[in-house]
């Protein structure tokens, strides 16, 4: 039976690519000299330091820069982190990369298949979301329903099966 499987996933060398670059420019700007700027990535989760609340935003805008370089969609940066105080005039800020499909999302994209009218089925399946048909071109139009219907999330199609 053809199916495809929803997916949310980064490109996780293309991001260590961008945060190295970032962290590399930091380094050679005028304008972060002799400060603590820096931005890492650890797993699923980057953090950015800096000495102020307005250095953490142009941290952020040379990382958001070089990840649109790279192809990688920020929308997987979940900014929500409040920027926290450490140690004297230091700051920080964390940011979590998401990756696999969380549970309200995976429930509107499976609400969204049922309610098109379309001869498909939506299975969730841990992070990821089923979608099955008898024919190719229904699932072809649940793709472009699916991207239709979530557009805040960053959604692929892999493991199409004909």
């Amino acid at each position: 039976m053809p199916s495809f499987d929803t997916v949310l996933e980064p490109n996780l060398v293309e991001l260590r690519n961008a945060i190295d670059q970032t962290a590399k420019e930091i380094g050679t700007r005028f304008d972060f000299k002799g400060s603590s700027a820096k931005a890492e990535l650890k797993e699923k989760e980057i953090t950015v330091w800096a000495d102020s609340d307005f250095q953490i935003g142009q941290v952020m805008d040379v990382l958001i820069a070089k990840l649109t370089k790279r192809g990688v969609d920020i929308r997987f940066l979940d900014r929500s982190a409040k920027i926290e105080k450490i140690g004297g005039d230091k700051v920080k800020q964390l940011i979590v990369v998401k990756n696999g499909i969380d549970a309200d999302t995976a429930k509107k994209i499976q609400n969204a298949v049922k309610q098109s009218k379309i001869k498909v089925q939506a299975a969730i399946q841990g992070d990821t979301v089923r979608v099955t048909g008898t024919k190719r071109d229904d699932l072809q139009a649940a793709m472009a329903l699916v991207r239709k219907e979530i557009p805040d999330a960053p959604l692929s199609f892999n493991n199409f099966r004909d």
